[in-house]
């Protein structure tokens, strides 16, 4: 083989391996929608959401006056991470945006603790998705409710829970007021919302 010969076959052989690589991480980088549902309309569990980015935690909390119920619990929000990433970046939330907020008994006494709750067992799993093709009567936006581990179905445009964000949320109808790494990137993307700011002005 010539010297020549040998240097156009090392040539070639570098550029499919770049080609090739270059397709395999196009095609890991490739995310995968967090939202999926099925044929009626439901939103398909997202198993992995605990993989998820970790938003925040809220124990017993209630928007309305002697809302509280009987039983201590924990509410944990987690968000799928694209739409963790574009936040970051924009101050406000994509189409497809995944927001899970997950809901556990808050255990008091566990193991060696003698004071405080800690979490417990999973109560209820609820899914919060931006989707405004699909959401345009409210905003964009769509809430589920999960049984077990089956599709959830959606909460009505016109449930409590749906105007309340409307209402009160600081982006988005999203409750970003109550997560600390996000509401520092709001406030200095400016994209709180005007309902908000005013309601703390009359504060």
């Amino acid at each position: 083989m010539t010297r020549h010969l040998r240097l156009v076959l090392t040539a070639v052989a570098g550029s499919l391996l770049v080609g090739l690589s270059g397709a395999v991480v196009s095609h890991a980088q490739a995310p995968a929608a967090a939202a999926t549902y099925t044929s009626d309309g439901k939103l398909t569990f997202p198993a992995d959401y605990r993989t998820w980015v970790y938003l925040s935690s809220g124990m017993d909390m209630a928007y309305v006056e002697g809302g509280g119920g009987q039983m201590h619990a924990f509410d944990n929000v987690l968000v799928d991470p694209a739409a963790y990433r574009t936040f970051l970046q924009t101050g406000t939330w994509p189409d497809g945006t995944v927001l899970v907020l997950e809901v556990r008994s808050a255990e008091a006494h566990q193991s060696i603790d003698k004071a405080g709750r800690s979490q417990g067992g999973r109560i209820a799993v609820e899914a919060h998705v931006k989707d405004t093709a699909r959401f345009r009567d409210a905003g964009g936006w769509g809430f589920f409710c999960f049984h077990g581990e089956q599709p959830g179905a959606r909460i009505p445009a016109t449930a409590a829970c749906a105007s309340c964000h409307q209402a009160h949320a600081a982006v988005d109808t999203t409750f970003v007021q109550f997560y600390p790494t996000l509401f520092p990137v709001a406030k200095a993307k400016g994209t709180l919302s005007s309902a908000y700011l005013a309601e703390e002005k009359a504060k």
